[in-house]
């Protein structure tokens, strides 16, 4: 009989321990590793290394109320930074909407966290976005179609700026992805740096290629004349060598591709960019020029118009100073 109440007591003991949030967390990461990509897995199991498993440690899944969530969130705010400076707006609610996913796996096991995490919000300011005045954007084409300016990495760039392709995209693209008979350029890949966490790592990071971050980036763009003419150079090359160098052994990565742009901004007497605003800036003249917002959602690769109209489509100065010029 003390026997059989040990053992009881030690089931008892187990349930508790499977019951903790820490608990809960890694059998939620083990499941999501089966769901999502590497570079999403990467993500998730830094914010649980980071920012979850050493400050919920042993907490039962019952005591996370919503009072509790919200001291935890102001904590990070403030002071969530190993050096007690406060963390992102962004990266907070990174963290917390991983919690509310533990949240509702825990659920689907029977086990229910308190925390009404549809009360809690947290306001991430917008960010300032750039685009190219079309002075600029005229200068840094004219410098790119020179015939000194490394021909590889200027086409790279300018299929950004005309066809709104995704840093890692252009990396990541390869000459049997331009099909110059039906004048399409088919997105199928994308290329990142990402944390290496494997046991056996010899670097701190890798790089990985994929499909592209959602299956509407897995997309069709028919190429402007101008770029055809000079897509025209790959004609002779392999099917899988990387647009950028030429070469099927070999890529340019994203952290450099960036680089050499800001080299290029340099050398044309242009303010650094981001590398991201020649695809704000593509969005933003087709909206210019007449194009229907379904149709640049699409060319874009968004899952909805809304993403595309909210976030990536600006109105330039010239373009409100025409506008209001019109009202006289």
């Amino acid at each position: 009989m003390e026997y059989g109440g040990f053992l009881l007591e030690k089931q008892e003991r187990n349930e508790a321990e499977n019951r903790t949030i820490t608990k809960m967390a890694q059998h939620w990461l083990q499941n999501k590793k089966m769901q999502v990509k590497e570079a999403t897995y990467v993500k998730y199991y830094n914010i649980l290394n980071n920012h979850i498993m050493e400050e919920f440690s042993d907490i039962q899944c019952t005591a996370v109320t919503t009072n509790v969530m919200e001291a935890y969130i102001e904590q990070k705010l403030t002071s969530g930074k190993r050096d007690g400076r406060p963390l992102a707006e962004k990266t907070v609610k990174d963290i917390v909407s991983v919690l509310k996913d533990i949240s509702a796996f825990a659920l689907r096991h029977n086990i229910e966290i308190p925390c009404r995490f549809d009360l809690i919000k947290i306001r991430v300011p917008s960010s300032q976005i750039n685009i190219l005045s079309v002075k600029d954007e005229q200068k840094i084409k004219a410098y790119l179609q020179q015939s000194d300016v490394e021909y590889l990495c200027a086409t790279g760039i300018l299929l950004s700026m005309y066809m709104g392709l995704r840093l890692g995209e252009v990396c990541a693209l390869k000459k049997q992805n331009i099909l110059l008979d039906i004048g399409v350029l088919q997105v199928r890949s994308t290329m990142q740096r990402i944390q290496d966490i494997s046991p056996n790592r010899i670097h701190k990071t890798k790089i990985i290629i994929t499909e592209p971050k959602s299956r509407s980036s897995i997309r069709d763009i028919p190429i402007p004349d101008f770029l055809t003419q000079r897509l025209k150079h790959f004609h002779k090359m392999t099917d899988d060598t990387y647009i950028l160098t030429g070469s099927p052994n070999y890529y340019i990565e994203p952290r450099t591709l960036e680089n050499i742009l800001k080299k290029y901004m340099r050398e044309c007497g242009i303010q650094e960019i981001n590398y991201h605003t020649l695809r704000h800036t593509f969005a933003t003249r087709c909206i210019e020029a007449g194009f229907d917002a379904k149709t640049l959602s699409e060319i874009l690769g968004h899952s909805s118009v809304n993403i595309t109209l909210n976030r990536y489509v600006h109105s330039s100065m010239e373009r409100k100073r025409k506008c209001m010029m019109e009202l006289c």
